[in-house]
């Protein structure tokens, strides 16, 4: 972090018997200068600033100029250590008493001697110019986080169809590595993306009807074999009407109950004991969640990663930043649907952790319809996307939901491609080199007959309503977010494949 003492001026200072027409003639002649201490035995006594001196002196320059510069000087100045970290000084200046006119400040040392002079608007500048810049850099590393986060979606569906295939016992062992290894890589980058989320409000929770029992159940799967491979002993409890539902973000509470287990996991073998409880409230159903272990390690040290989960000490460790990136995440979360995450050390060993918050009570009544079936018909499907790997990734599912498919790298290529009749959907990224996917959309629409005809959902990571608006003028039909995720995409696909045998027929 910079200091004050990168943005100061450490010009001589002046003695306060200093005449006026001669700090008038210093300025003049420094036209940089904006401001002058003026001080006794190097300790800081009084600050001229440029721009209220040489005003005073245009209006009463005869009466000024003989008289010691100590008549006129701010005798009060800001004075500040040179060791100060600039952005501390830049949060607190409005907080302070000091007038705003002093446009200036002294830098002195441990001693209080006189070191320089700064310019408030410099450092204000300064300090505006690099929150600009980080905010540029992160965004930046976002972009390049949904790119990685989208290769990662990728290697998983490659690893995905080998494991379908024949392998032999040490290739097989390879590919569940791989994939096992890029799974622990995307659940890390998201967890850290969601922490930068929340921690900027920008965390959004998308509340759904969501059965409790199973909910407990997810919990359950996900980490009872987990904690068995390591030792230790899972049990789930869920307390409460077993048919009782309520409107939450569920994948949230998971990530919640994803980062307790986990810190318990990681302080050794024992029985964690988790649980759910839920409980009839004015304004819908209370819900308790709890984590408790006996495993050892030091209480203090396991509390500090519960409330300091990214302490300096903790981050070093690869193992400990992605479990502290975990909690914080989980503290987040607590707190954003309304109830902070507690922790306390048990009386024997272990810790308890545990959160509430209230949730209205939901119906789930034809709020589960049954999973989009694909036709019957096997569907010949069209992939453009000058990317490899999302070519792969697209090809994959279609081959999921029994869609055989060709693959194209750019919107030239689609058009002389779709020329012949012979696909029955196109799936069009949006940015490609020679021809985009609206141009390449508009030039398929002008074919004659069902070339023309073919269906074209947007492959995009630009999914802005705007943006939308804009496919949809251009002839496309839907749009599906990159990464692709399977269950959109199928609902897609039966969407606008399911009917077409009926429309075919009518035409």
């Amino acid at each position: 972090m910079d200091t004050l003492a990168r943005f100061i001026d450490r010009r001589a200072p002046i003695d306060p018997a200093t005449s006026c027409a001669d700090v008038r003639a210093l300025f003049l002649a420094e036209s940089h200068t904006g401001a002058v201490a003026v001080t006794v035995s190097n300790k800081p006594v009084g600050l001229v600033y440029r721009d209220v001196f040489l005003g005073q002196m245009a209006v009463a320059a005869d009466g000024l100029s003989p008289r010691p510069i100590s008549e006129v000087m701010d005798s009060e100045p800001r004075i500040l250590a040179a060791t100060l970290e600039a952005g501390v000084l830049v949060e607190t200046m409005s907080q302070s008493a000091t007038p705003v006119f002093r446009s200036a400040y002294v830098a002195v040392d441990e001693a209080g001697d006189y070191v320089g002079v700064g310019g408030l608007g410099s450092l204000l500048a300064s300090h505006r110019r690099r929150r600009r810049e980080a905010d540029e850099a992160m965004a930046l590393v976002e972009r390049m986080a949904s790119d990685i986060g989208h290769h990662l979606e990728g290697v998983l569906a490659f690893t995905d169809r080998l494991e379908q295939s024949r392998l032999t016992p040490d290739a097989a062992a390879y590919v569940r590595a791989i994939g096992d290894t890029s799974r622990d890589m995307s659940d890390v980058l998201n967890r850290a993306m969601d922490l930068r989320r929340a921690v900027m409000g920008e965390l959004v929770l998308n509340p759904v009807p969501t059965q409790l029992r199973q909910l407990s159940d997810a919990v359950e799967s996900r980490w009872s074999a987990r904690a068995a491979e390591g030792g230790s002993t899972l049990l789930f409890s869920y307390d409460g009407d077993p048919e009782a539902a309520v409107l939450i973000d569920a994948d949230r509470v998971l990530q919640v109950f994803d980062a307790l287990i986990d810190s318990a996991l990681s302080s050794g073998r024992g029985v964690i004991e988790a649980s759910l409880k839920a409980r009839a409230v004015d304004g819908g159903l209370r819900l308790e969640g709890r984590v408790r272990d006996n495993t050892g390690g030091s209480a203090s040290e396991r509390l500090a990663r519960v409330f300091d989960p990214l302490g300096a000490s903790r981050i070093e460790d690869r193992n400990e930043l992605s479990l502290g990136v975990g909690m914080a995440l989980a503290r987040g979360l607590t707190r954003a649907m309304g109830g902070p995450l507690r922790a306390e050390a048990n009386l024997g060993a272990g810790l308890t952790l545990h959160f509430a918050l209230t949730a209205p009570i939901a119906s789930l009544a034809q709020e589960h319809p049954d999973e989009p079936a694909m036709d019957g018909r096997s569907a010949h499907i069209l992939i453009v996307d000058d990317n490899a790997t999302n070519r792969m990734v697209a090809e994959a599912l279609c081959e999921m939901f029994d869609c055989t498919s060709e693959q194209v790298v750019d919107g030239v290529e689609a058009v002389e491609a779709a020329r012949g009749g012979r696909f029955d959907l196109i799936l069009m990224d949006i940015k490609m080199p020679r021809m985009d996917g609206v141009t390449a959309t508009r030039a398929i629409r002008e074919l004659p007959g069902r070339a023309g005809r073919a269906p074209i959902v947007a492959l995009t990571a630009n999914a802005d309503p705007a943006d939308v608006q804009s496919y949809i003028a251009a002839g496309m039909q839907d749009v599906v977010e990159k990464p692709i995720k399977p269950e959109r995409l199928a609902v897609v696909l039966s969407a606008l494949l399911g009917g077409e045998d009926d429309a075919e027929a009518a035409a």
